[in-house]
């Protein structure tokens, strides 16, 4: 019987990966490994295969189908606090200007300008779109007149995993949607 995964590279293939609790590593950006690694971690005993593709690779000995769901089977504990990376401050932001509310030609504003003595730390940044950041200059937004619709907080893991929720990958194998709950209300 014909499936979509018979012709798919092996590449297209990447695992989802759990932990140990099978929750995702991370919703935002996706837990996710490419087929060698997903393979590698099976044959090292690290990981159980909860879901497979059709799709399989093969050696001179064995043939094997690639995982396409994996749980690691020692638990790793998430940091408490992400890192302060520009995708981080956009993903606490909502991928918004802090000014205006645009989603366009973002890039991120020292609130207390560093010529002023502002340092970049997630509670002096915010997310701003290009012309708002020129319109507020070298000032402070109360200086600009130009408040910010939120306060600069530095986020939890959880708060970022939350707002990653919001903003599903283009691909989703059939196999994932048991284990990705997106923002889909549970029944009681």
């Amino acid at each position: 019987m014909y499936h979509p995964d018979l012709i798919r590279h092996p590449d297209g293939c990447p695992a989802l990966v759990l932990n140990a609790d099978y929750t995702p590593l991370s919703y935002y950006p996706l837990s996710l490994w490419p087929w060698q690694t997903a393979i590698k971690a099976v044959f090292l005993d690290r990981v159980d295969i909860v879901a497979e593709y059709e799709r399989e690779v093969r050696s001179p000995t064995q043939r094997i189908k690639l995982p396409s769901v994996i749980a690691l089977k020692s638990y790793v504990r998430p940091s408490a606090f992400p890192a302060f990376t520009r995708f981080n401050l956009f993903l606490r932001d909502k991928f918004l200007c802090q000014y205006c509310g645009s989603p366009h030609d973002l890039t991120f504003d020292h609130i207390v300008p560093r010529a002023q003595g502002g340092r970049t730390t997630w509670e002096n940044v915010a997310t701003a779109c290009s012309p708002c950041n020129l319109k507020k200059g070298g000032r402070t937004p109360k200086q600009a007149g130009m408040p910010l619709h939120i306060d600069a907080i530095r986020p939890t893991s959880w708060q970022l995993q939350e707002h990653g929720r919001r903003y599903p990958p283009n691909f989703l194998h059939d196999t994932w949607h048991d284990w990705l709950y997106w923002d889909v209300e549970l029944e009681a």
